[in-house]
């Protein structure tokens, strides 16, 4: 190549053209160290200084938003968002750093919690029996005592806007010397994140393979003001300072702990962390394992994967195309979820037929996503919450036809007297017609209802109970906005509303849609033992007279209902209230219900009576 060659480039700059960005002044380092310093300051910002001239052009008040602007740091984005923030510069979270303790931190923010009966309902089943060490009920704490009044708790946050929820589950947590400490260590911790005291109680659960925290935040802090936490906090940084307390008590993970940990999860039916770091290797779910590494704690991560794998394979959920060649299913992980969901109801399922001492083999065990199409009657074994976050209700039943029901998603508003023992019916969703939609249907005229109409015939009928026939007729016009919502029904005007004719049909079928909760009828609140002896009418003496048995299985809760049976027929021969004929039949008294309350009655005045002696 010659020189002219080489020297040929000549650069011909164009015109400047102005859609190219500007550059920004560069800032100095001192700038930049300015910035960071006042992010992470206790003090407001200079926007929110009194001698601002934006505070002068638009002044505070009480409760407005440039006083809560003002009133700390990092409101705006959530208490604990300087924590985050120098998590974010200091290079992530440290929890997943080697030899920290690994902590599960579940969360939820529940609006009105104190309003509803939320609040009440949940602090009653956390605390419900069976959770404690020694299989009693739980003991509800707080910061400062260890009997916390949970009705107290409860009015003090009657009017909150929200409630934090959280569940601190620590894999170690079974090695910890106190968990009642290591919980008020961790709140004391979180408090000097968020740069405020909390009102909060907690329960200790004992009940599953891993102890548990379940700790419920009032959503004010100790001005009063919201409770507003930063998201990446609620989401990691309660899990850090979890970590970081139950690593300085046991001391950190050593590498022969961890391993022995990894290599428990080799069979398990969940999703582990040997599968998500699979998947996080893998190339479009291809996963090469060909080459042996050098470092021996490759060749054990290496290892690990590949018997990980084997299992799999036998599953279903991993295919080996040649040797060292494997490919991750397609729905691996939602998979191994929902067997892990699946076992840990078996599991639950099973610890509650023990405890009454009944043996129930898996194979009768029926687990029902929604309300059953089929009514089931059995004895309630077991209630809890079905998310332990949440307020609905699961419901384990020992059936009559031999099976073990396991039932989620239940009101408790339903089941509110239902107690361990009793029997229930659960059945589809209620279909019923509502009175209000009959109402409606009865008062149209020619597919026209007038609301001024309904309130004529209101009070010339005086049925209303108070007599406040305005409230009344409004709260059919509210049924009526529902379903005009939901294309029913249309409002011609404020006195008119076109209604279909079949109004009450379509009107019955939205509500099943919408229903997906089963009906739950409470049939005895007394066990069969309690059932045979009983002075009082019971659900054994209806079936008695009634005569029906064939839904009786043989064997289970079926043969219990039986011969419970027989012993109630024994029980009514001895006290005169039935006769065996010479044929066998037995022939009952009559109205034998109606003289078994009256009897019932007699003897609980008589106790009231003795009583007051």
């Amino acid at each position: 190549m010659s020189a002219d060659d080489e020297i040929r480039f000549r650069p011909k700059p164009g015109l400047v053209r102005t859609d190219v960005p500007k550059l920004g002044k560069a800032k100095s380092f001192l700038t930049q160290a300015k910035k960071i310093a006042r992010q992470q300051s206790n003090s407001p910002s200079r926007s929110s200084s009194p001698s601002s001239p934006r505070s002068r052009s638009k002044p505070s008040t009480a409760g407005g938003k440039a006083a809560r602007a003002s009133s700390g740091p990092g409101l705006k984005r959530g208490r604990g968002a300087v924590f985050v923030r120098s998590r974010a510069l200091s290079g992530g979270w440290r929890h997943s750093a080697p030899g920290m303790r690994r902590v599960v931190v579940k969360t939820r923010y529940v609006q009105s919690a104190g309003k509803n009966g939320k609040s009440a309902a949940h602090l009653r089943y956390i605390q419900r029996d069976g959770t404690a060490r020694d299989g009693e009920r739980g003991q509800l704490y707080s910061a400062t005592e260890d009997r916390a009044d949970g009705d107290a708790f409860v009015e003090r946050g009657a009017e909150d806007r929200h409630q934090f929820r959280f569940i601190v589950s620590p894999q170690d947590g079974a090695d910890l010397t106190d968990p009642t400490a290591y919980t008020r260590d961790l709140m004391r911790q979180v408090e000097a994140d968020l740069g405020t005291k909390l009102d909060w109680v907690a329960v200790n659960h004992h009940n599953t393979g891993h102890p548990h925290v379940h700790v419920i935040v009032r959503g004010k802090d100790e001005l009063g003001a919201d409770l507003v936490i930063n998201g990446d906090y609620l989401a990691n940084g309660i899990r850090e300072r979890a970590s970081e307390l139950a690593t300085l008590e046991l001391g950190p993970v050593t590498e022969i702990e961890q391993s022995r940990k990894l290599s428990a999860e080799i069979d398990q039916d969940r999703f582990t962390r040997i599968d998500r770091a699979m998947i996080g290797e893998a190339d479009d779910r291809f996963l090469d394992l060909r080459d042996m590494p050098a470092d021996p704690r490759h060749r054990f991560d290496r290892t690990l994967r590949l018997r990980r794998l084997a299992r799999l394979e036998t599953m279903g959920l991993a295919t080996e195309h040649a040797p060292g060649i494997w490919e991750l299913g397609e729905r691996i992980e939602p998979t191994l979820r929902e067997m892990s969901e699946r076992g840990d109801i078996i599991r639950t399922m099973h610890k509650a037929l023990k405890a009454d001492g009944l043996e129930r083999d898996p194979a009768t065990f029926q687990l029902h996503d929604a309300a059953p199409e089929v009514p089931i009657v059995g004895r309630v074994v077991d209630k809890y919450l079905t998310d332990e976050l949440g307020e609905s209700l699961t419901i384990v039943v020992d059936g009559i036809d031999a099976r073990a029901h396991h039932v989620p998603g239940i009101d408790p508003a339903r089941v509110e007297d239902v107690r361990i023992g009793s029997v229930i019916k659960i059945g589809p969703p209620d279909t019923a017609q509502r009175p209000s939609d009959r109402a409606v249907a009865a008062v149209a005229e020619d597919g026209i209802y007038r609301p001024s109409r309904h309130l004529e015939q209101a009070r010339f009928d005086g049925r209303v109970p108070g007599g406040d026939y305005e409230g009344f007729v409004d709260a059919h016009v509210r049924r009526l906005e529902a379903l005009r919502r939901a294309g029913i029904v249309e409002r011609i005007d404020a006195d008119r509303w076109r209604i279909p004719q079949d109004f009450e049909n379509r009107a019955a079928a939205y509500d099943a849609g919408r229903n997906r909760q089963g009906s739950v009828r409470l049939l005895s609140t007394l066990d069969l033992e309690k059932q045979i002896g009983a002075d009082g009418a019971t659900w054994l003496d209806r079936r008695l007279l009634s005569g029906e048995t064939s839904d009786l299985s043989p064997s289970g809760f079926g043969q219990h209902v039986r011969e419970a049976m027989e012993r109630r027929r024994d029980h009514h021969i001895d006290r005169c209230d039935a006769i065996r004929q010479p044929d066998g039949r037995v022939v009952y008294r009559r109205n034998l219900l109606g003289a078994l309350r009256e009897r019932e009655v007699a003897r609980v005045g008589a106790e009231m009576a003795a009583s007051k002696d």
